[in-house]
């Protein structure tokens, strides 16, 4: 989808992404690898009471599936920039669900522009656990 057939506050609903445990304690180990996300004996000794999911970890759980819409299809050119934000914490076989939006078009040039995407993900209980906004460069219809 070019950049100037994109409207202003669409609305997409990504659909649910599991915590699978054996997977958050893999993506933990090589990326991540904290006693929080890894030590299940110290993680019991938090103010969490169990593991938590590496944060990145769980934006990308929500985000593989949103990439799976492929909104701008081949009219995109690429990603620009990411902005998470956590509120809660995330733990394992925990249910995410997002909504993304449009929420900000500017065009660059007679070539592209710049598609800005929030996204809010939602645990099992309808808790806000992060927001994510990103900006991917997108081409403009000629």
């Amino acid at each position: 989808m070019y950049l100037d057939d994109l409207k202003m506050n669409t609305e997409i609903d990504i659909p649910e992404a599991v915590i699978d445990k054996e997977q958050m304690l893999e993506f933990a180990r090589l990326y991540d690898p904290i006693p929080l996300h890894c030590d299940e004996e110290y993680a019991k000794t938090t103010k969490f009471g169990k593991l938590i999911a590496p944060g990145v970890m769980s934006f990308m759980a929500v985000w593989s599936k949103f990439v799976e819409n492929d909104i701008f299809g081949d009219e995109l050119i690429a990603g620009k920039s990411t902005k998470i934000e956590w509120y809660k914490p995330v733990f394992a076989e925990d249910v995410l669900k997002g909504k993304a939006r449009i929420s900000n078009i500017v065009r660059r040039n007679d070539y592209n522009g710049i598609a800005e995407i929030t996204i809010d993900v939602y645990n099992q209980n309808g808790e806000l656990v992060l927001t994510d906004v990103t900006e991917s460069v997108v081409k403009y219809r000629k």
